[in-house]
This record gives structure tokens, C-alpha cells and sequence, in this order.
């Protein structure tokens, strides 16, 4: 059951459906004291989620280990703004503003490495929380979306007057955080002095539209979809699924609904011009239950260490194929049979694998690496045309 009450929650935000709006949404964001270093999942100059450095195992095809890890920059050129997927197992229809295991998971498995970067902001925000979707899907209360973009706009504007001081930014989100990400783009950036310092929005798992044949025009009327390493003031969005089982027709991701419109996708991988580097959790998957295949589970068990790369066996490209537009994942077999033979990224419920949400949990994780490489090459090019 707790399974699918997570299932329900991503697939409500990622749908855009909203469940509720409370009167009181406005004079609640009144009061929330972003002022307060509580509000806020990490900051720079301080000792939180993002500060230390973040191990990974590189995995080879014998089945053996070398490490390597990440290290925050204090010196960043730039900021990362992040917003985090839908996640809280609070019992409230809304989430509080204090940290729970699941917020913390998040940072820790899909942000925490962008301090390396940039300077790293992670707000906690009033997402509508699984017990919040399962009242509403019953009838016995409401959830309230507009709360949780709310907070998303209050931390964001704490965050321009405080921290800000004219630096470029880059959006982070997933899922839930890529919804809030893609309002604030719409509502309080695109067509305003703000955009000039949008050096870039990495928005995965969400439904991001386009015109089709364009790159803008859809969910963004003049903000495009990024299409070189250099270029700034632009969009990177994918919904990832395996080779092997692309989006069916009732998928939740990468297909538009709207006539004329497609769903963009950006390879963060052919973008970033190295090869696919991803950071993979070992031990857990996003939701913190155990990982899928024990295939992984065996290999990834012998180094000890939080994130596995497995360099030269993960590929990707974007799809168009009919209405669905996605990032296609495809894995090479080990010839020594001692790597994982799969990618942990389903939801599983009751042993049944949902096909149609693709590798939905491993999203951002896939390309970690590649998305790392870009915000660098993005934060020089913005850095070189924003001189005087």
C-alpha cells in the first residue's frame, strides 16, 4: 500500500492535476520565516547535506571498484537553486517546514553534488505530501498545490534579496520540483530583468512542451530547450525510459496531450560531450526501499560507497517515436557477467513493474555527471557574456 500511495503522489504532481486549494494558502506564506537557516535544506558556508564531498565507485567490468568523489566549491561562479521531488511521508495533507527523511534523501541523492558547481540553495517548501493525495483521492480532505508553489515563490524571492547579489543561477528540480520549477520560469522569470541571469533549468521527469518542430513555444513562450554546451538561458528536460520498454500509450511522461505540441526532451549526455557518467544509489532507491534488482544489489555491494558509476556501459539518446518524446536508456551486458545487468529505476508495486512512469526514480541520477560538466561549460559562458 505504501508503494502505491508514492506512486500516486508522483504521478498526480508529474500530471499537473491539482487536488484542492485552500483559502488560506496566501496569508500561510506570510508568516514562513525564510529568514530562518531552518527554512532551508542547505546554504552556502555552512556544515549540511551539501557540504561535505560525495563518494562514487566507479565499477568496471571485472566487478572492481575505484573511487572517486566531488568536493564543494565555495568559490562557485554560480548559484543552483534546487527544488526537490514529491517525497514527504508527513500525515498532513501539506508538508511541514521541517525535515524529514525523504527531504533529506532527496538532497542527498539527487543535489548534494551540484555544490561542486555552484553555490548550493535547497529550500524546504509545503509540497502536497502522499497522505495529502490519498485524502483527496478518497474524498476525505484536500491537498493544496498553490501552498506549495507558494513557498517555492517566497524562497525564491528570500533567496534574489539576500543571496542573490546579481549572480547567475541555474534551476535543479524533479518531478514535483520540476512542476514548482517550471511556475516560477512562467510566472516570475521569462520576459523579466530576472532571465538575463538564468544561466540554465535542468528540469527531469516532467512533462516540459514544446511547439512541435521548435524548441520553445509550448510551456515557455520565449525560453528555449538548451541545444549546445555553451548556451545559457535555457531548458534541459527528459523523461528517461529503458530501450527495451519504451513509452506505452498510457505513460505519465513524454507524451503531449495538446494538440501541436510535443514533449521536449534534451540528452544531457550528447549536450555535455563527455561520456555518460552517472551517480546510481547502491543501497537504497529514491523512496528509500530496497533496489529492484539483485543483480545490482550483488555488484555495487563491494565497495561500500554511496553512488556507482558504470562508465562505458550506459548510453542514451532521445526518441521521437509517434506522440512520445523520451530519453532512451540503454545498458551494454558485461562480458565477465560481474556488473549489474540492469538499471534500478521502477516502481514496483505488489512485484508488478509500472512501465509506463520509464526509469522515473534514477532521472536525475542517470547523468549526474554529464549535468555536472554542463552547468560548468554553461557557468563560463554566462560568466564571459556577462562581462562588460
Amino acid at each position: 500500500m505504501q508503494s502505491i500511495q508514492r506512486a500516486l503522489g508522483c504521478w498526480f504532481l508529474a500530471a499537473g492535476l491539482a487536488v484542492g486549494v485552500s483559502s488560506g494558502a496566501a496569508a500561510a506564506q506570510e508568516a514562513i520565516p525564510w529568514e530562518s537557516p531552518d527554512a532551508w535544506l542547505c546554504l552556502p558556508g555552512r556544515q549540511d547535506l551539501c557540504s561535505a564531498p560525495v563518494v562514487r565507485g566507479n565499477l568496471d567490468a571485472e566487478g572492481h571498484i575505484t573511487r572517486d568523489e566531488v568536493r564543494p566549491d565555495p568559490a562557485a561562479p554560480v548559484d543552483c537553486f534546487y527544488v526537490y521531488p514529491t517525497i514527504s511521508m508527513d500525515p498532513n495533507s501539506n508538508s511541514s517546514l521541517v525535515p524529514g527523511p525523504g527531504e533529506r534523501r532527496a538532497v542527498e541523492s539527487q543535489f548534494a553534488m551540484y555544490a561542486s558547481v555552484c553555490r548550493p540553495f535547497a529550500p524546504m517548501y509545503r509540497q502536497v505530501t502522499l497522505a495529502g493525495l490519498r485524502a483527496a483521492l478518497t474524498g476525505t480532505g484536500t491537498a493544496d498545490p498553490a501552498l506549495a508553489y507558494g513557498d517555492v515563490v517566497a524562497a525564491w524571492k528570500y533567496y534574489l534579496a539576500n543571496f542573490n547579489k546579481g549572480r547567475g543561477v541555474v534551476l535543479v528540480g524533479h518531478s514535483q520540483g520540476s512542476r514548482m520549477l517550471l511556475q516560477l520560469l512562467q510566472r516570475e522569470i521569462e520576459g523579466t530583468p530576472i532571465q538575463r541571469q538564468l544561466v540554465s533549468a535542468l528540469l527531469g521527469g516532467f512533462n516540459i512542451e514544446v511547439a512541435q518542430g521548435s524548441d520553445r513555444g509550448g510551456s515557455l513562450k520565449a525560453i528555449p530547450l538548451c541545444a549546445t554546451k555553451t548556451q545559457t538561458g535555457c531548458v534541459v528536460a527528459f523523461a528517461s525510459f529503458r530501450a527495451s520498454s519504451p513509452p506505452p500509450e498510457n505513460t505519465r511522461f513524454a507524451r503531449s496531450r495538446t494538440p501541436g505540441m510535443d514533449v521536449g526532451c534534451v540528452d544531457p549526455v550528447a549536450l555535455s560531450g563527455v561520456p555518460a557518467s552517472s551517480y546510481l544509489l547502491v543501497k537504497s532507491n529514491l523512496l528509500g526501499g530496497p533496489l529492484a534488482q539483485a543483480g545490482w544489489v550483488n555488484a555495487t555491494s563491494l565497495g561500500g560507497v554511496t553512488f556507482v558509476n558504470l562508465p562505458g556501459l550506459i548510453s542514451t539518446r532521445c526518441v521521437h517515436a509517434g506522440t512520445a518524446n523520451y530519453l532512451e536508456v540503454s545498458m551494454s551486458p558485461s562480458a565477465s557477467g560481474k556488473q549489474p545487468k540492469d538499471i534500478p529505476g521502477d516502481i514496483v508495486v505488489g512485484g508488478r513493474t509500472w512501465d509506463d512512469w520509464g526509469l522515473h526514480l534514477v532521472d536525475m541520477n542517470l547523468a549526474t555527471g554529464n549535468l555536472l560538466e554542463l552547468v560548468r561549460a554553461q557557468s563560463l559562458s554566462f560568466l564571459a557574456r556577462s562581462k562588460p
